[in-house]
């Protein structure tokens, strides 16, 4: 690896253009560090009784040119078959907008940004998911909404565990629609048991004694059903408000277009998707989940909220606001174990809002109507009958015997509809659907051929016109009745994608986040029909390409780990970590073990292992850790003898937390299968180990693994992210399952058997091919160059910037492993200048800060990546060096302590032009702190932002235009 192979370096080979460093660079920085190759490094860095002894095995076959990927990619498109899409239940056609699809999807400045955590550099992206939740609240009637969920169906289980916490009653018992969506049942079901809930299972009509129920926490609606029935739920709702339940309403968007919203009948949340507003189905995902709350609930909303505040000068500005409910520092007291959101595609949901405005969502929802009463009269004249009059876009026809044979006839003719039962079939159309598809149904149901379904003449539903036709507004503020030319359109996405940093603009060195390339080649086949255009429940024989795909990309990551077996359903990491910890607990009661609910997890570990544990229905014990950062071996063994009869599982990161390769690690997992418990490792930081360790080989039973992390899925401003599973045979049976997968067996030849933890069978699939296409065109020898390189840059900036920031933790041979943390506090003592003045002074430099005051307080995480270039290793050392420079001048009384570069930054161009300057510094210091910023400046839009008002002024929706005049 000294000298790297031609066939990882040649000018056809993608790693060569994936790793920014090269070989020479690597000899420039090995020198810095006292190696003389790469392979010298790794084997001081990582621990000798963890190392693979052989590069990876043929299970990953050699690295492919970028052409030769994509002809394979097309090769598996092409065994995909895509018909018109009539099933529904959740996913529907729907018609992304060209100017959004090419300026907000396929445009890096919007894909490669990571979660807001800086907000004055995020004023765009939180502006966009501003709108996606004021359009939520407009839409559902309800006060407060959230920057979005992961999907509807785990939306509605974290509006069950919102009811169950808000609910004044002791019960354990949740009503259920009947008419839920299936896979949404499924997920209840699989969720509620872990956590003691009691599911009942009814038919919800209007004349439903609720009181017969006995005392519940909580009531759950589908509106509209999920075999299209509208009903008004009002007096359901209210009858379970009266005896102390809360209602959650699951909603469809578009639908409310047209009938009363959720918040009108009374409802305490509603969630759903937003997939119809412009996001393709994918086979499933991603799309964007929302859950909105009447006044009182919000600060127990789950996820991000973002909010309006205030910035140093008073100038409104955007940020996530109730910082406080971040899962991650609630820990085993979290009430939701997610910390993410779907930000790029509630950032598309949005801008079709945005760009259609009120009138023309009212236009497509009427026109889908229409459609649907079309079909029926057509249907009804030739005697056939409806299973409800009262519908929205889903019809079920009674056809007694015959619906397996008219599924049949119809998906000859090219359209998917759906067997609901031997006696009924069911069909949902959306704003794509034709007349000419909708003959085709009518033929299909045995109506002679090319019967005309006249839609222009169609009626809208009596639901539209009768008792709950909608009479309240939405959308009404000036941003969604402006941009509505495309021209309009471009230049509002242009506006907020200039007010963002993201990759396309420089590095983000965030530690623990991993933010490297997203190569276009791997981005290409996301928007292909072949892969967009699947229904997750379409017919395994129209989706053989991408289980093909699946299936490959399943072996890979399997092979990568050390595992038996992969499920790719967890749609977030978050989600991934709950579906490992619950095939523990799955394996544990299969074998009897019913006692055992401890987790032990390290005090440095990711926040959302104790909020996933706690959700899985373990209880957690935290295991110190020493003053290296690791855990500390003899507390680990005084835990485990203290709960011998009741360990479930330990949940360690590796490398750690912290940064380091612990050595002890195959002691520590050792110490816990000793004891019967299981060991989960957590694969934040699988990057550091790639090709050069796995986790199954060291003690690991089951991890989750981050894709929009190692494996290059783009973190879209916050998500979407996709967490699989992977694990040891033994917990197989227990990984996530799901009863609508067109296929019961997985990597490995087994069967995963457990309850669902996303809404589609395969979670995220449309954008698996980002992460298929970067395992194939790296190849095993390619994905270990990476790591090898991370760990390189990382040591670089290390070694570089020590003699000015103490480095807080390091391995043996004084090594980091993929990301060090620099220690601030000793700067901060002597200077006054704090973690977050050096932050917001970064942007001043052209840069995203690193990750602050985690995983320790007053420190600086960096993570460079292997991504970054040695220029832009050096401009990020520089800025830093000079920023402690600037700090040593505060302490030297050369600029007072109130009013310095630091204190002050972030710069906008107006804080330096506008008025008369009266700092102690220059403008020049202020914003051109360093000569390369002279022509590449990027100008922050607003000052440092107030963080504590917009906890105390909670405004999460559309302010007023004027307030940003």
């Amino acid at each position: 690896m000294s000298t790297p192979t031609s066939s990882a370096f040649d000018l056809d080979a993608f790693g060569r253009r994936h790793i920014g460093t090269s070989p020479s660079d690597h000899g420039l920085m090995l020198a810095e560090l006292g190696y003389d190759s790469l392979d010298a490094l790794m084997a001081a860095a990582v621990p000798t009784s963890i190392r693979m002894g052989e590069v990876l095995n043929s299970a990953i076959p050699a690295a492919a040119t970028e052409r030769e990927a994509l002809a394979e990619l097309a090769a598996l498109a092409e065994q995909n078959t895509v018909r018109t899409s009539m099933i529904g239940l959740g996913y529907y056609g729907t018609v992304t907008p060209s100017v959004i699809q090419r300026n907000v999807l396929e445009n890096p400045s919007w894909y490669t940004a990571y979660t807001p955590y800086q907000p004055e550099i995020s004023q765009g992206r939180l502006e966009a998911l501003i709108n996606f939740q004021t359009m939520v609240t407009d839409l559902t009637g309800l006060d407060t909404a959230n920057a979005s969920m992961l999907d509807e169906g785990t939306a509605v289980v974290e509006g069950m565990l919102l009811a169950r916490r808000a609910s004044k009653s002791t019960s354990n018992r949740f009503i259920v629609d009947a008419d839920a969506l299936p896979q949404t049942l499924a997920l209840l079901e699989s969720r509620a048991e872990a956590v003691g809930i009691e599911l009942v299972v009814a038919d919800l009509v209007e004349e439903t004694d609720v009181a017969a129920f006995g005392e519940h926490f909580g009531i759950f609606v589908q509106y509209p059903g999920a075999s299209g029935r509208v009903w008004n739920p009002a007096s359901v709702i209210a009858a379970s408000k009266a005896q102390g339940g809360l209602a959650v309403v699951a909603a469809d968007l578009l639908a409310l277009a047209l009938i009363t919203s959720p918040g009108e009948l009374g409802a305490d949340v509603a969630v759903g998707t937003s997939q119809r507003f412009g996001v393709p189905m994918g086979f499933g995902g991603p799309h964007a989940g929302y859950m909105a709350v009447r006044t009182g609930l919000e600060r127990q909303l789950p996820g991000r909220l973002v909010g309006v505040s205030k910035d140093a000068v008073g100038a409104p500005a955007y940020r996530l606001t109730l910082q406080a409910r971040e899962q991650h520092i609630r820990r085993e007291k979290a009430t939701s174990n997610i910390c993410t959101a779907q930000v790029l595609l509630a950032v598309m949901a949005s801008m079709y809002a945005v760009y259609h405005g009120p009138r023309g969502i009212r236009h497509i929802a009427g026109s889908t109507a229409a459609k649907a009463t079309a079909l029926a009269e057509v249907l009804t004249g030739y005697g056939l009958t409806l299973a409800h009059d009262a519908y929205f876009d889903t019809i079920r026809v009674h056809v007694p015997g015959l619906a397996g044979n008219i599924v049949e006839r119809a998906r000859a003719l090219g359209v998917n509809v759906w067997e609901a039962g031997d006696a009924t079939v069911h069909v949902a159309v959306d704003e794509t659907t034709t007349a000419e598809e909708l003959s085709l149904v009518a033929q299909a149901f045995g109506l002679p051929e090319r019967t005309e379904v006249a839609i222009e003449t169609a009626t809208l539903p009596a639901v539209a016109s009768g008792e709950l036709r909608r009479t309240s507004g939405y959308l009404e503020h000036p941003v969604f009745n402006t941009h509505h030319s495309e021209t309009q359109m471009m230049r509002y996405l242009k506006t907020l994608a200039d007010r963002d940093y993201a990759l396309d603009r420089g590095m983000i060195p965030l530690g623990s986040c991993t933010m490297k390339l997203n190569a276009a080649t791997e981005m290409q086949s996301v928007t292909w029909p072949e892969f967009a255009n699947l229904h997750p429940f379409a017919p395994e024989a129209d989706v053989v390409g991408t289980l093909g795909l699946i299936e490959q990309l399943e072996t890979w990551l399997a092979e990568v780990t050390g595992y038996d077996t992969v499920s790719l359903q967890p749609n977030a990491g978050s989600q991934g970590e709950l579906a490992g910890l619950l095939a523990i607990r799955g394996y544990h009661l299969a074998n009897g073990d019913t006692e055992r609910t401890v987790c032990l997890i390290p005090s440095s570990a990711h926040g959302t292992n104790a909020a996933s544990a706690v959700l899985a229905g373990m209880r957690v014990v935290v295991v110190a850790t020493d003053e290296l950062g690791n855990v500390d071996l003899g507390d680990l063994r005084v835990k485990i003898a203290e709960h011998a009869e009741s360990l479930a599982a330990l949940m360690i990161t590796y490398p750690s937390t912290h940064g380091v390769y612990e050595h002890e690690v195959k002691d520590i997992t050792q110490a816990v299968h000793d004891a019967g418990g299981q060991v989960y490792v957590d694969g934040a930081n699988l990057n550091a180990l790639l090709g050069f360790a796995r986790f199954g080989d060291f003690g690991g039973d089951v991890s989750h693994l981050n894709l929009h992390k190692t494996f290059c899925i783009p973190h879209g401003g916050g998500g979407p992210g996709v967490g699989p599973v992977a694990a040891k045979a033994h917990l197989a049976p227990y990984l996530p399952g799901h009863p609508m997968a067109q296929r019961a067996d997985h990597s490995g030849g087994v069967t995963h058997d457990g309850g669902p933890v996303s809404a589609a069978p395969y979670g995220s699939p449309s954008i698996l091919p980002i992460s298929w296409a970067y395992v194939r065109m790296m190849g095993s020898e390619g994905l270990k160059q990476a790591t090898a390189s991370a760990v390189l840059a990382a040591n670089f900036v290390a070694s570089r910037l020590r003699e000015h920031f103490p480095v807080l933790y390091t391995g043996e041979n004084g090594l980091v492993a993929h990301e060090c943390i620099l220690d601030l506090r000793p700067l901060t003592a002597a200077t006054g200048v704090t973690v977050d003045d050096v932050a917001k002074r970064l942007v001043d430099y052209g840069f995203h800060a690193p990750t602050m005051s985690f995983p320790v307080a007053g420190t600086l995480m960096v993570e460079p990546t292997e991504s970054e270039d040695l220029a832009e290793l050096e401009r990020f050392i520089e800025a830093m060096v000079a920023i402690k420079a600037e700090a040593d001048a505060v302490a030297a009384g050369e600029w007072p302590v109130d009013d310095n570069p630091l204190v002050n930054a972030p710069h906008t161009a107006e804080s330096v032009i506008a008025g008369e300057w009266t700092h102690a510094y220059t403008r020049e210091q202020a914003v051109y702190p360093v000569h390369s910023l002279v022509r590449g400046k990027y100008w922050v839009p607003v000052r440092r932002i107030d963080q504590a008002f917009g906890d105390r002024n909670l405004v999460c929706a559309c302010p007023p235009v004027e307030a940003f005049a």
